[in-house]
């Protein structure tokens, strides 16, 4: 399995030149290195000197790189998907749409990225993935699908088999699924909600929960609009759970004020690739691995203190409200929704107090 990094911050801080830099970084410390870029414009070819393509290239030792396309992912299951199509529903839904269409639906784009970076963490040719986005907040929400799919799935798998809607497309969802998301779910996936569905969103789950195997970092510059949208970034990253390692400034140097902002992660400046080449900067990189290691947890319990930490840096307590569902607690801060499943031996006790303590949202239960 693959250690997935990720860079967050606004548009023309240098995300894509540190995500390069990174990859070329890991890929010359002898590790194999997949670089996905989803801009698919020519300016990351321009970047890289060399043309990009829909399939992973090698570019250089140890390291491959490509232009993620929905279309194109999406096309190599189309077929199969009108076969299945006349097989179980029988109407003319999808005769006339190609695979194109389809993959600018709302969250396509997203479904798809997320099984391709599932698919080429499985495959085993890779030690490290550079996932870079062209935009901060959708990559957020794609890698915070597997816990909102979990989430529909327990709270509406029920609604969903006995309405005539769900009687109607049960046969096909599950073939559906798996010819566009290449996922193996055997049996009804709305009958199992305990088996290979849920197994899958779990493992989704913990990866994007664990530093070891998805980890992130913010991108800024000294300039006040980039520092804020940075830092709602981070929190932002601690609603899905996903940890951020460090952060990395290009073009100058923080001062002090923009230093405490970001405490207590690690700070780092990136030498410009324009004046001073790609070494300097592939050299100016921590480790991520270690970084990550190191950095607060997004959530940590405490079973015997009947209490629950949620790392919330960028926001305050006016921003965040609080919803207890049976065994889960849903916290809102800004934009973000988290529905925490709360562990066995807090389940079924009520929230008794919230309060915000070091940049942490401090929860405790009767």
């Amino acid at each position: 399995m693959a250690l997935i990094l990720t860079y967050l911050g606004k548009g023309g801080s240098g995300c894509t030149t540190v995500a390069i830099a990174a990859a070329k970084q890991r890929s010359r410390a002898g590790q194999r290195v997949l670089l996905v870029i989803q801009d698919a414009t020519p300016a990351p070819a321009l970047l890289l000197g060399q043309p990009l393509g829909p399939e992973p290239a090698e570019l250089e030792p140890n390291l491959w790189a490509m232009q993620f396309q929905a279309a194109t992912q999406l096309e190599k299951s189309w077929d199969e998907v009108k076969t299945l199509e006349a097989q179980y529903l029988r109407t003319p839904f999808l005769k006339a749409v190609y695979g194109q269409e389809l993959g600018v639906m709302p969250g396509m784009d997203s479904a798809l990225a997320l099984n391709a970076l599932r698919q080429y963490d499985a495959s085993d040719r890779y030690d490290v993935i550079v996932y870079d986005s062209t935009d901060p907040m959708a990559t957020l929400r794609m890698l915070g699908m597997p816990e909102i799919l979990d989430w529909y799935l327990r709270r509406f798998r029920g609604v969903f088999q006995q309405s005539d809607v769900g009687k109607v497309l049960s046969p096909f969802l599950q073939p559906m699924a798996s010819a566009v998301l290449a996922v193996d779910w055997s049996g009804d996936v709305l009958d199992q909600p305990t088996g290979q569905v849920r197994s899958q969103l779990e493992e989704g789950r913990q990866a994007v929960t664990n530093p070891s195997r998805v980890a992130a970092f913010l991108v800024t510059t000294p300039t006040a609009g980039a520092v804020a949208t940075a830092r709602y970034l981070w929190g932002s990253a601690q609603q899905i759970g996903l940890t951020v390692g460090g952060v990395l400034v290009n073009h100058g140097v923080l001062d002090n004020e923009q230093i405490n902002a970001f405490a207590p992660l690690p700070q780092v400046p990136i030498p410009s690739v324009v004046d001073q080449g790609w070494e300097a900067a592939v050299e100016s990189l921590p480790d991520p691995a270690q970084w990550a290691a190191a950095a607060p947890r997004p959530v940590s319990v405490d079973v015997a203190a009947k209490t629950v930490r949620l790392f919330l840096p960028s926001f305050d307590k006016t921003q965040v409200k609080l919803t207890q569902y049976g065994p889960e607690v849903t916290i809102e801060a800004g934009d973000q929704r988290r529905n925490l499943l709360l562990p066995t031996a807090l389940q079924g006790k009520a929230v008794a107090g919230a309060k915000f303590q070091d940049q942490h949202l401090v929860i405790s239960f009767s």
